[in-house]
């Protein structure tokens, strides 16, 4: 029986590039640790079993090249190990100070065996190399891995110089091809960012489709004869394929979505923060701040403050999980039903999410995954599982259209980047492009140590330019490290800009930017030359 429609599962990976070899123990490394945790290594230990249990199965991963320069980092890889090392031993002591509480003592030792599974994975069976285990169930026809803007830019908000788009796309795409060894057919613009013109730059660095909101697609050029559920594609030749608004909203939100449910763990209640501060002490930063330790013992509960919580109970949460996932199936089975009707080919229903969202924000995420990807292997036919290049594989043929400025931020465009807390920071963004394209348009033929601080003021430009800083300043979170980041790259790109222009390098102030900012070490600023960019892509 061919299937009726189609289910794209997107799962977009992405941290900035955090790493600071200059300090012993960095707070904001933490994101990356606690990602690899409760999110990578839980998905590709599920991937594992499925795999074990001869479940078929298809799923995209967009992959950022931030992301994977940092799993495949030694210096951050060494210290992920000790992070772990860390948690597995306040697991065991708190396996001993919870025995006389069996709610938490059930708990306790499930954080035991999930910090061991982790260590065991991670140090003894993937030797470290998570990228290697991406790579392998790509080869093994299980994961489409595309890529991702090289430092997470926003796109949208760089348009003026369209050297610097083509720039955060080039440097992803060969980056990406260095990682998984071939060339990405897709790739997710940061936040979802899109302007026209910008699929000119995609389509001419190799790539066949990307992602819009909903509304990128239902106010295109034309109107879309199959709303969000077929592609478009673009006058340039790259296809577009629009989010899904029913089946995301289903998972991430947190009011409407399952992860609200009151059997969840709930996220905020963490024993970095309960327990006593000299027990806990050595887990927490050296500074003695208290910070989470991944360590939860409470459900979600209702909607009561953060004290009257209820004991968590894995086993409740785990049929929660298992419910929830055959519901999103029987809605996405009415979904193709419906749209079986109305289309004269399978409808591809498209769900992107943040792959943080699965363990690390929600933590029986990659559990209901789990149950999801079994119950359609086996349990129906209606719905089958593709990445967006088996629909083009299969459906070449697709309206043309030139979708609308969308992003998928809160307001649907650029709102979340530019406003109030961090439009200040474009001012000096737009300036150092300027100047980064002007120097790769000049330099022809430098010296090596020129070509090394050519290189560098790359390097600090992606880094100034990543979307996260201008989000955390606008989420007010860690707001310091969100300015303080911003403003340390713009820095080191000025002063390495001013010494190239005066010939006057210092090579010990430039050794110490490549040994601390040290993505892409292959990166050539040729990259930026104004004659890199298609024509359709620059503004006339």
């Amino acid at each position: 029986m061919p299937a009726k429609g189609y289910l794209s599962l997107v799962l977009h990976a992405h941290l900035p590039f955090v790493r600071h070899p200059e300090y012993e123990d960095f707070l904001e490394e933490d994101w990356l640790y606690e990602a690899i945790t409760e999110t990578y290594l839980p998905l590709l230990l599920m991937m594992e079993g499925l795999e074990r249990d001869g479940v078929k199965f298809r799923l995209t991963f967009s992959m950022s090249p931030t992301l994977c320069s940092m799993l495949a980092d030694p210096l951050l890889q060494e210290r992920y190990l000790r992070h772990l090392g860390q948690l597995i031993e306040l697991a065991d002591k708190e396996v001993e100070r919870t025995s006389a509480q069996a709610d938490f003592h059930r708990t306790a030792l499930m954080y035991q065996r999930k910090f061991r599974e982790c260590w065991d994975a991670y140090q003894d069976r993937y030797q470290r190399d998570l990228l290697a285990q991406f790579r392998g169930f790509m080869d093994r026809g299980y994961l489409e891995v595309i890529t991702c803007a090289a430092t997470h830019g926003f796109l949208p908000l760089m348009q003026h110089h369209p050297e610097a788009v083509n720039a955060q796309v080039q440097i992803a795409v060969e980056h990406y091809k260095k990682t998984f060894g071939r060339q990405p057919r897709g790739i997710w613009s940061p936040e979802c960012g899109y302007y026209p013109g910008m699929d000119g730059i995609l389509k001419k660095n190799g790539l066949e489709y990307f992602f819009v909101d909903s509304h990128g697609i239902l106010f295109a050029s034309r109107r879309p004869k199959f709303g969000v559920f077929a592609p478009l594609k673009t006058p340039t030749g790259a296809y577009c394929f629009g989010r899904d608004v029913e089946s995301s909203k289903s998972v991430w939100s947190a009011d409407q979505g399952y992860p609200g449910d009151y059997r969840y763990r709930e996220f905020y209640r963490d024993i970095g923060f309960d327990l006593d501060l000299d027990y806990i002490r050595p887990y927490i930063h050296e500074s003695g701040l208290r910070v989470s330790t991944g360590i939860k013992y409470y459900k979600i509960t209702g909607k009561g403050s953060l004290r009257e919580k209820d004991a968590y109970n894995e086993r409740d949460a785990m049929e929660a999980a298992a419910s929830h996932a055959g519901h999103f199936l029987f809605c996405r089975q009415q979904q193709a039903l419906h749209l079986d009707g109305l289309m004269e080919r399978p409808a591809i229903i498209v769900s992107p999410y943040d792959a943080e969202l699965f363990g690390h924000w929600w933590f029986e995420g990659p559990h209901f995954l789990n149950y999801l990807l079994r119950k359609i292997h086996f349990d129906q036919e209606d719905i089958a599982l593709v990445t967006p290049g088996d629909y083009l594989d299969e459906f070449p043929d697709n309206q043309v259209a030139i979708p609308s400025m969308s992003s998928w931020g809160s307001g649907g465009y650029n709102a979340v980047w530019l406003e109030g807390s961090n439009d200040w920071i474009y001012r000096h963004l737009h300036h150092a492009a300027t100047r980064m394209i002007a120097l790769a348009n000049e330099y022809d033929d430098p010296d090596e140590l020129t070509e090394r601080a050519l290189n560098q003021c790359v390097r600090e430009l992606l880094l100034a330019q990543a979307s996260d800083w201008a989000f955390i300043m606008k989420t007010n979170t860690q707001v310091r490290y969100a300015v303080k980041r911003t403003k340390d790259h713009l820095q080191r790109f000025l002063r390495l800009h001013q010494m190239i222009l005066e010939e006057k390098i210092e090579e010990d102030f430039l050794a110490e930017q490549e040994f601390r900012d040290n993505i892409f070490p292959e990166v050539d600023y040729r990259v930026y030359r104004t004659s890199s960019v298609p024509a359709s892509g620059m503004h006339h």
